[in-house]
């Protein structure tokens, strides 16, 4: 099936990050560099895999990653910014990536864990049955981690526990693929959550501690400023007198 690609070069990771930060124009906050490397490599490595396909789970899965990471992103334009830059250094478009999730967010509004079940049974004229028609069709199909965490948000959207038994079933008895990955992904993507938690705390403790700086310096200014006017007026006084 791919044997026409064979030979072909194949984009690397070190291309895709020159492009990302290229694109971004601009340092990344420290606390959030390694995140952003990272983010990029797996994105990289699983659009390079002459599997891959793009689906609007796989692209709910991508826009909920960045939603989350940024969510917090000091410079909201920036964050906006490096969004798009991840996507361009993968050769995708974020505004399409969007426009996919949202097909599937808006569908699973009102659903509930079985009307996503028997979605991923290829049931019904859904995207995510659409979806899941495609990936039982294809005996290359490719999971990814995006794919997964597209899951993940649906299990949200539709007020579903995320535990390792509705991914195990999700993925193994109604798409009928393997499910392992799915599950450590959700695993490691409880793990990010709460570091991310421990970041925002950070993140806050840093603002207020900047805050109060400004504002003592503010206050120092306030009391020069004074203090000045004060010996002005203590100078022109004394003038008056010896007039």
């Amino acid at each position: 099936r791919f044997g026409h690609l064979a030979g072909n070069p194949v984009k690397t990771v070190s291309e895709s990050m020159k492009t990302f930060s290229n694109e971004c124009g601009g340092p990344i906050n420290a606390l959030y560099r390694n995140y952003m490397t990272d983010l990029v490599a797996t994105t990289h490595l699983s659009v390079v895999d002459a599997r891959f396909i793009m689906d609007p789970i796989w692209a709910l899965g991508f826009i909920t990653v960045t939603d989350v990471l940024l969510k917090n992103y000091p410079e909201k334009a920036f964050a906006e910014k490096m969004c798009t830059s991840l996507a361009k250094a993968v050769d995708l478009d974020y505004d399409v990536l969007k426009k996919e999730a949202s097909k599937v967010s808006e569908w699973a509004q009102g659903k509930g864990a079985e009307d996503v079940a028997a979605a991923l049974r290829g049931e019904g004229g859904s995207e995510v049955a659409s979806v899941a028609n495609t990936a039982k069709g294809d005996e290359f199909w490719l999971y990814t981690r995006f794919f997964g965490i597209g899951l993940i948000k649906i299990m949200e959207l539709t007020g579903t526990e995320a535990t390792e038994e509705v991914m195990a079933k999700w993925v193994k008895d109604d798409l009928g693929k393997t499910s392992q990955k799915a599950v450590a992904d959700l695993d490691q993507w409880n793990g990010l959550n709460s570091k991310l938690s421990m970041m925002e705390t950070l993140m806050k403790e840093i603002e207020i501690r900047e805050k109060k700086k400004m504002a003592d310096r503010l206050e120092d200014k306030a009391k020069a400023a004074i203090a000045k006017a004060e010996r002005q007026k203590e100078i022109d006084d004394a003038m008056k007198v010896e007039e």
